[in-house]
């Protein structure tokens, strides 16, 4: 089977639901064990009563056991939207014929047809393929087993882990030439594919730690360990090499960065064009002077607004680090202690980045 991709929010929210140690998942488990099959409707209500032909009200308490018995009749089962109550039973799903399915059996076309009418999800069991298919609007997603989702997602965090290490690796280089002053455009963007790259993988494994539910707890902390510090380092490096154009905000900027295809993030020309830079080949090889919001952000304790005026203040970063204590101590929140610390600070980042790089 082919990796899903896990991307309409309304999707993850219903997954959410018939994750692992939910009492739906309990319920759907028993009806596979059983193989009896079932239609079931995740809401009720004005869009989905003109609908349902025939059946009987319920209107109890969810319990897993109890939908696994009123699977057996022939009839669709329609719960609340949060699935915590059984609202009617056996009831016979009358959609509009006229709306496309590309499924071929009954119970699942039924269930296609259904979805896009009334735009809640549809869940349909196959009761001799034992496969849990759910349906969203015109979205299809086939519920794996655990164990099958476990597994790819432990190969998408080796992939992730192979990822964030060139991510460090690309990030030291990038400081130590900043430092030096020798930072190029193109290394700028290799960090900003490279951090869009590691998210973008990150997405994929948050999906499947949706879909794992419980099961996913493990998983959920490793991914959380190597995404610390991902978003904020994309964000300043991107404050740092942006350059400001009329029209174009910084969130607008983040935006069109999230939308561009895969092939489009390998091209370096079109990230500097999103960047506002020059989309040259001559231009990415060009030296280019960071603001130094990223450098600045590692010195410890040292509050943003502090850092938004210094970089404000100075423009760049080599005027930064060639800013003595007197000149910094023009700047609103900069003491004599601060002062100190700020150019103690940037020394070491630069004597450490440097080592680094060469060693």
């Amino acid at each position: 089977m082919p990796p899903q991709v896990l991307t309409p929010d309304p999707l993850r929210a219903t997954l959410v639901m018939v994750a692992p140690g939910t009492p739906l998942r309990a319920g759907l488990e028993r009806i596979l064990r059983a193989r009896t099959g079932a239609l079931i409707v995740l809401g009720e209500g004005p869009a989905v009563e003109p609908i349902l032909s025939g059946g009987f009200q319920i209107g109890e308490d969810f319990t897993a056991q109890r939908l696994s018995e009123l699977a057996k009749m022939d009839g669709a089962i329609v719960l609340s939207q949060d699935s915590s109550r059984i609202a009617r039973a056996n009831v016979h799903l009358v959609p509009d014929p006229q709306i496309p399915t590309a499924e071929s059996g009954t119970r699942h076309r039924t269930a296609e047809r259904v979805a896009k009418q009334t735009k809640v999800p549809v869940i349909s069991v196959s009761q001799s393929m034992r496969i849990v298919t759910l349906y969203l609007d015109s979205t299809k997603y086939v519920l794996e087993e655990i164990a099958a989702i476990i597994t790819r997602a432990n190969n998408a965090l080796q992939t992730l882990e192979r990822y964030k290490q060139r991510l460090d690796e690309v990030s030291s280089t990038l400081t130590a030439l900043e430092v030096e002053d020798l930072a190029t455009l193109r290394d700028a963007l290799n960090v900003v594919q490279r951090v869009e790259m590691v998210r973008r993988i990150a997405g994929e494994i948050e999906g499947l730690v949706t879909e794992l539910g419980t099961e996913g707890r493990l998983l959920s902390l490793q991914l959380e360990e190597l995404m610390g510090g991902v978003e904020p380092d994309r964000q300043l490096v991107m404050r740092d090499y942006l350059v400001p154009k009329r029209g174009r905000s910084f969130d607008t900027v983040l935006r069109d960065l999230e939308a561009v295809s895969a092939a489009e993030l390998l091209d370096p020309l079109n990230l500097a064009r999103i960047l506002n830079c020059s989309a040259t080949t001559e231009a990415l090889e060009q030296t280019i002077q960071p603001k130094g919001y990223r450098l600045l952000s590692k010195i410890p304790r040292l509050p943003a607004q502090v850092i938004d005026r210094i970089v404000s203040k100075f423009g760049v970063l080599p005027k930064v680090i060639a800013a003595s204590i007197e000149d910094l101590l023009g700047v609103e929140g900069v003491g004599a202690a601060r002062a100190a610390s700020i150019k103690d600070g940037l020394a070491r980042l630069a004597e450490s980045s440097i080592l680094e790089r060469y060693l």
